[in-house]
């Protein structure tokens, strides 16, 4: 599906124009955007606008790390948007000039219609750059940026259930909702961080920016992803804090463990060494024929018995 917007030189904002009769000559700027394009909507690249065929091979070839190239009649970007429910990166391309921007995407994303809608409605809004081409680029790339934080927001909460569940569950489930956390802070990570990268060099680029008042816009969208990244980084470091203290958890409970089976087959090893003495099967034993041996053994068993768990607990071994 292709659809276009058109602001005629007077600020008019026309859209459902056939892209095939639009002039570029006759509006201040445009902007078309490919949304699930079919093979024929994507020829239009190279018949209509005559991109570079490196960048329309880009587009084709899904999924390219977030990049800015630069062409002889376009700036050519590629940024991640983030599935919400799958954490996983899916690709959307920004063909920027002065007169044109030119959006393509192979899914369709509720982030596109958003910035489309605040275009329309905000297009005499912009001061320092008149809502031009580089103003839609600027909100595309800062609702795409907005999306992410719901996501890690949501890991965070998690993470702060996570804290106060130690005592409710066993280890082995909390270690494994923990390295679950971890694995989707990663897919996180791998989007959020290159898309910081391209935005410094969109900072620092002289292709893309004119004057001062985008460097504000462009910053602010940094500053977002600056965020992102370190919440990132102080989330992990507390998922290896939970890891490293489930796991010491984990091992004083099986030092517990061991310290009560340790008590217990000490208590019975001098019983099982008299029981065994007096399991053996020689005749000639003096104490078989005393009528009171039974119960003398009984008592020595039971006075051993006393005698050991009370050296233990005075030794502390069952604090």
């Amino acid at each position: 599906m292709i659809r276009t917007m058109a602001v005629t030189h007077q600020g008019e904002v026309l859209t459902g124009l056939l892209l095939q009769e639009i002039q570029m000559a006759d509006y201040a700027w445009i902007w078309v955007d490919f949304a699930t394009p079919t093979t024929e909507e994507t020829s239009l690249l190279d018949t209509y606008f005559h991109f570079h065929p490196l960048a329309i091979e880009d587009c084709m070839h899904v999924l390219q790390r977030p990049k800015l190239d630069y062409y002889e009649n376009a700036q050519f970007f590629v940024l991640h948007a983030l599935n919400e429910r799958t954490l996983e990166a899916e690709e959307i391309d920004l063909f920027l000039s002065k007169s044109f921007l030119v959006s393509y995407h192979h899914q369709e994303k509720t982030e596109m219609n958003e910035a489309w809608e605040q275009v329309k409605q905000e297009i005499h809004s912009r001061k320092g750059w008149s809502g031009g081409p580089m103003a839609a680029a600027y909100t595309v790339m800062d609702k795409l940026v907005d999306k992410y934080f719901p996501s890690l927001y949501s890991i965070e909460d998690e993470l702060a259930d996570l804290e106060s569940m130690g005592s409710k569950e066993s280890v082995e489930e909390l270690m494994s909702q923990v390295f679950d956390v971890r694995g989707r802070l990663l897919k996180l990570r791998r989007t959020i961080v290159p898309m910081r990268d391209l935005m410094y060099r969109i900072l620092n680029s002289q292709h893309v920016q004119s004057n001062g008042e985008e460097r504000i816009y462009f910053g602010d969208i940094y500053d977002h992803l600056l965020k992102l990244t370190d919440m990132i980084e102080v989330d992990r470091e507390m998922t290896a804090d939970l890891r490293d203290s489930y796991i010491s958890l984990n091992s004083n409970r099986m030092n517990s463990i061991m310290k009560t089976l340790t008590v217990i087959t000490t208590i019975f090893m001098p019983l099982t060494l008299i029981a065994g003495i007096y399991g053996m099967n020689f005749k000639i034993m003096p104490e078989l024929e005393w009528n009171f041996g039974y119960f003398a053994v009984l008592l020595l068993m039971v006075v051993l018995t006393v005698g050991m768990i009370a050296w233990f607990k005075r030794s502390g071994w069952f604090k």
